[in-house]
C-alpha cells in the first residue's frame, strides 16, 4: 500500500498510467463495452464502477490542455430512448480539473479509436453508455 493512491488504483493500473505519454488515450469502459477484443491492453477493474474509477484516474493524470476535447464519450445511438444520467457524474468530476470540453462520438467511431488507445479499463459499470476516453496531458508541477 501506498499513501495518497486511490486504493481502488491496481498496481497494473499505477504501471499503465505511469508508462502513458502526453497524447496517449485511456479508455474507462463499462460492463458491456467489448474491451477484450479491442484492447491493446487490457485493465480489469471488475466490480467497480466508472465513475469512481474515472475519479481516480484523475487524481493522478492531468488531462491534455492542448487540444479542444480531451475527453469523450459514446454517443447515444439515433432512435435509443436512454438517457445517459451518469453522464451528469463525469461532468461534475472533470470540472473539478477545470473548463474541459466533451467529445461526443458515434458508437462505431467510438470503437474505432478504442482500437489505438494505450489502454482499455474494463469495469463492472452498468449503466448504459457509460464508456469514456480520457487523453493525457503534461505534467506541470
Amino acid at each position: 500500500m501506498l499513501k495518497g493512491i486511490p486504493s481502488i488504483l491496481s498496481p497494473e493500473l499505477l504501471k499503465i498510467l505511469m508508462e502513458m505519454g502526453h497524447g496517449d488515450e485511456i479508455i474507462i469502459a463499462d460492463g458491456n463495452f467489448p474491451a477484450a477484443s479491442l484492447a491493446q491492453r487490457l485493465v480489469r477493474c471488475d466490480g467497480h464502477g466508472v465513475p469512481e474509477v474515472l475519479e481516480a484516474v484523475l487524481k493522478l493524470m492531468p488531462l491534455d490542455q492542448y487540444v479542444q476535447e480531451p475527453a469523450a464519450l459514446m454517443d447515444v445511438v439515433p432512435g435509443d430512448t436512454v438517457v445517459p444520467v451518469i453522464w451528469d457524474r463525469y461532468k461534475a468530476e472533470i470540472a473539478k480539473y477545470g473548463d474541459v470540453k466533451i467529445e461526443y462520438m458515434e458508437r462505431f467511431a467510438f470503437y474505432e479509436r478504442a482500437k489505438k488507445a494505450y489502454a482499455i479499463v474494463a469495469t463492472g459499470e452498468k449503466a448504459q453508455y457509460a464508456n469514456i476516453i480520457l487523453k493525457k496531458g503534461v505534467v506541470l508541477e
